[in-house]
């Protein structure tokens, strides 16, 4: 049950709304469901002979018998609270209870208060309702109000619990700023798919994604095309600044504008300020590091992969502080990797990206410490630039983001650990959609070593397995079994010809981190045995090869390569699926 607290200035603007056939004639039988007092309010969705004049100057009485002077701005209180998506419909009478309940929890009018605010109830929806009052009581004085938001969502989840519906995570206010429900009409009138306040609030994220310093981090601004203003003081120092699209205008033709803390709590000055000192020594000077050597975008992917793994290291431990500052600087790696994707993982790498920008905020704040490295890493994708969705960007593409699914998984566990049950819910929605930019980046590098891996002799495939079943003995044979392993005896063929010894590789890709995490073990001992043995990321077409450590061993010539088995002969799971990451 999600309420959502508003104030504005027109009650008979709202009302005419409420009662109203909706924008796209949404709206079905339009009726009070409970008020301030019955007998005073008039219905005008179920009495002919009442009107919405009538019913706004019932609620307006106690706002227009005082002076002007002392009436409110914005004297209208709007609250709709909607059932979550699967919930069973409310009958009138429990809407009825959901709204008492409400307006005492906010102080709009507690109960045995004969002089709260005048309020009312309007369902014109199966899934919820609309509460409106007005902002001043019976005797004159404002309502104590405070945190009403946060007592609204409180009492929500006590309403869901005794109604058997659906307990949604309770809020930390650490969340950014929803758009209005004025914001959202306007964005329907004007065809845009999100609101101004949303579409801002990405494009600060991206441009402060690995920025060295606050003259890079406004060259990005302007460079994406948004209006710009910094609040200058006197001495010539930045003590603000505020964004608006370019078109976005009010009724006045003045350009819509959006301070950094009006989008998210982390994008105000004084805290992009604190990002971008992170971790750099007192004696540090800031640079525009304007001489730095740009690199390709596979390289520049392949570096982030240590520091992401370091993040999600640091996730698994037990210091706050730190893990707070991998979150933040993993949440910029993420909107730099979203983008230069290329089109086919595009899409689902920027839903990654929206959703784990709300679990680099909580209450665990993390001014001084160190995660330069995490930051570098975005910054080196960004000046890299697009990555192509094949080759060895793609490869590269795909060792990364699987790499970022282990981040976001410890990034779920640290926040359920705490308590932070918006963030954790974040962190799993992220790993979703990583998990699915993962399975388009890593089909054509997977595909082309599980062919290679096949194409090998049988003895060379035995011996990898013995290899296998002394790295993880307890997991060898299901391994086996996962629809990697052909592409895991192809990296393990691939190192051997490179010089490596394939034994003690791969025990060293294992004992690199855990591997409890991972829906695919092939896949993730693939990525890093390929990091560690400095493999490209992609493979050319197979070739036939022999055992040259069988042939040494055996007097007779080796056999010749064995023929492909066909996909039918194949052994293969009976359950199969695509790896997470």
């Amino acid at each position: 049950m999600v309420p959502d607290i508003s104030t504005g200035s027109r009650t008979y603007g709202l009302l005419n709304y409420l009662y109203g056939p909706g924008r796209r004639e949404e709206h079905t039988d339009p009726h009070l469901v409970a008020s301030w007092m019955p007998e005073l309010a008039p219905d005008p969705g179920r009495d002919p002979s009442a009107t919405i004049k009538q019913l706004t100057d019932r609620l307006d009485l106690p706002v227009l018998a005082l002076p002007k002077d002392r009436r409110p701005a914005r004297h209208v209180w709007h609250c709709p609270v909607r059932t979550a998506p699967g919930d069973r419909h409310l009958t009138d009478a429990e809407w009825a209870e959901v709204a008492r309940r409400i307006v005492h929890a906010t102080g709009i009018a507690e109960y045995g208060d004969d002089k709260a605010c005048r309020w009312i109830a309007v369902r014109h929806a199966d899934d919820h309702i609309h509460l409106v009052a007005t902002l001043k009581r019976e005797d004159g004085r404002s309502p104590r109000r405070h945190e009403d938001g946060i007592r609204a969502q409180a009492e929500c989840r006590k309403i869901e619990k005794e109604f058997g519906l659906q307990i949604l995570n309770g809020g930390d206010r650490t969340a950014a700023q929803r758009p209005t429900s004025a914001e959202r009409s306007k964005a329907e009138r004007t065809g845009r798919t999100e609101t101004p306040r949303e579409t801002l609030r990405e494009s600060v994220r991206h441009a402060l994604a690995g920025a060295a310093s606050e003259e890079e981090f406004f060259h990005r601004l302007a460079e994406a095309g948004l209006r710009v203003e910094q609040r200058i003081a006197p001495s010539g120092d930045t003590l603000g600044y505020k964004v608006a699209l370019p078109g976005d205008r009010n009724r006045d033709g003045e350009p819509i504008w959006f301070s950094g803390s009006k989008l998210a709590p982390d994008l105000s000055l004084p805290r992009i300020r604190q990002r971008l000192d992170a971790g750099r020594p007192d004696d540090e000077p800031v640079t525009d590091h304007g001489d730095e050597r740009v690199l390709p975008p596979a390289r520049a992917r392949r570096q982030a992969v240590p520091a992401a793994e370091r993040a999600a290291s640091i996730l698994h431990e037990a210091d706050d502080e730190d893990s707070a500052a991998q979150l933040v600087g993993a949440g910029e790696l993420l909107d730099a990797i979203a983008q230069t994707a290329p089109a086919s993982t595009r899409k689902e790498l920027v839903e990654a990206a929206r959703a784990f920008e709300r679990a680099t905020r909580s209450h665990v704040r993390a001014e001084r410490a160190d995660n330069r490295a995490v930051r570098a890493a975005a910054r080196g994708i960004i000046r890299a630039g697009n990555a192509l969705g094949k080759g060895e960007d793609g490869g590269a593409t795909a060792m990364v983001l699987s790499t970022m699914v282990l981040v976001t998984i410890a990034a779920a566990r640290w926040h359920s650990a705490r308590g932070h049950a918006q963030q954790a819910a974040a962190a799993q929605r992220a790993a979703q959609h990583l998990r699915s930019a993962y399975r388009s980046a890593a089909a054509a590098p997977m595909n082309t070593m599980r062919e290679h891996g096949r194409r090998l002799p049988e003895p060379v495939r035995e011996r990898y397995a013995g290899t296998l079943e002394t790295a993880l003995p307890d997991q060898a044979d299901a391994i086996r079994h996962e629809p990697g392993w052909d592409a895991l005896t192809a990296t393990l063929d691939q190192a051997e010809r490179a010089g490596h010894d394939p034994d003690a590789l791969l025990q060293q890709a294992v004992e690199w981190r855990e591997l409890e995490t991972a829906d695919s073990v092939t896949d993730v001992l693939v990525w890093r045995l390929r990091r560690i043995a400095n493999l490209p990321a992609t493979m050319a077409p197979p070739r036939a090869r022999t055992d040259t450590r069988a042939a040494q061993s055996r007097s007779h010539p080796s056999p010749p390569p064995a023929p492909e088995v066909p996909a039918v002969a194949r052994r293969a799971d009976p359950h199969p699926r695509g790896p997470r990451r």
